[in-house]
């Protein structure tokens, strides 16, 4: 059940196998390296579109947006770590225990601030929709605070990896891997207890506070009408695909890894067959997983109108296009530009 020596188990805390050895089957190494260097390519590119619009946008940046553009912060670092796991899926990990530490650590790091940020995101939403005359207000001068607080957090829950990740050649191997260093009789524990705190705080309880503010969100935007009630269903529209892609990227390794926790603690039953099945989807939603970081801004482009006339302006701004240009494409763009306290880049 073990990954393999060759593949880095960024997300997985295995480091040596627990079951019989079997002939475990493995993805295409070199098709894996084109994968992640294509995701890793969209990543920077699209996240960095992402913080120029926000960033572009003083007077009209909305809490929204804010958390918006910490969002894209995470996901371009999850993407800059991509290129070093995609040599190492190739042959092995030759970057030494320094580079390992630090690229496990802010890879880390940016998947738990990715998730927090997607439930502060619902918990904005919620009080700026159901709340919004109580809170509106007084929540802009939070947002700062929720942000370094998140960072905070994620940064803390990534120490435990950094301090026990090292780069070797575990004993039985050939080839040098990035991965937990610890003995045989902490592996099971240090590995449960890693898994749990994920699917705990990495996406259950997040998915949790999404699914209760997103719903408590459209049952009231379902009772309002007219145009202000229209204005608040396109405010939530890319944000719920947002969260969608999200479920869709991490509810698969989440599970995977849930049945493999219980087939090593016997609680199902393994045979060689299952553990080749299991290993296989452990490498495939890893990859799902990964393309995560460079989804969000695909659906702000495609989705969200305002984000793509406000990242037409600031490209006029610099003077990268010119006004018939701007005007060309910006049809519609007097409706989307209502300022109001529940829009953002993504209506």
């Amino acid at each position: 059940m073990a990954t393999d020596a060759t593949v880095m188990p960024t997300f997985d805390y295995n480091l040596l196998p627990d079951f019989p050895p079997c002939e475990r089957p493995t993805l295409n190494g070199h098709a894996q390296m084109v994968v992640y260097f294509l995701v890793f390519l969209l990543g920077m590119l699209g996240n960095s579109v992402v913080v120029f619009v926000v960033c572009s946008m003083v007077s009209r940046r909305t809490s929204t947006d804010v958390y918006l553009m910490h969002l894209a912060v995470a996901d371009f670092l999850f993407s800059l770590t991509l290129p070093f796991w995609a040599v190492a899926h190739g042959n092995q990990w030759v970057f030494g225990t320094f580079l390992c530490k630090l690229l496990s650590g802010v890879q880390d790091t940016a998947f738990y601030g990715c998730v927090f940020l997607l439930a502060c995101i619902s918990v904005d939403r919620y009080l700026a929709i159901v709340k919004a005359t109580q809170v509106a207000s007084r929540r802009r001068h939070l947002v700062k605070v929720v942000c370094m607080a998140v960072w905070l957090l994620a940064l803390a829950l990534a120490v435990p990896v950094v301090v026990q990740r090292e780069a070797f050649v575990p004993v039985g191997h050939s080839a040098m891997v990035c991965v937990d260093n610890l003995t045989a009789e902490k592996m099971d524990e240090w590995r449960t207890g890693m898994r749990v705190t994920r699917h705990v705080l990495g996406f259950f309880l997040p998915l949790l506070v999404m699914l209760a503010c997103y719903g408590c969100t459209m049952v009231t935007l379902c009772k309002a009408n007219g145009r202000n009630g229209s204005q608040k269903h396109k405010a939530m529209r890319v944000i719920l695909s947002v969260v969608l892609a999200f479920v869709l990227c991490w509810l698969p390794i989440n599970l995977t890894h849930l049945v493999d926790t219980l087939m090593r603690h016997h609680v199902l039953g393994e045979d060689c067959e299952r553990q080749d099945q299991l290993d296989l989807a452990l490498q495939v939603t890893q990859v799902i997983a990964f393309l995560h970081c460079a989804i969000n801004p695909i659906l702000y482009a495609f989705i969200g109108k305002k984000f793509r006339n406000q990242f037409l302006h600031s490209l006029y701004q610099k003077g990268l296009i010119g006004k018939d240009s701007l005007a060309l494409f910006r049809k519609g763009s007097a409706q989307s530009s209502i300022s109001s306290r529940v829009t953002s880049i993504t209506l």
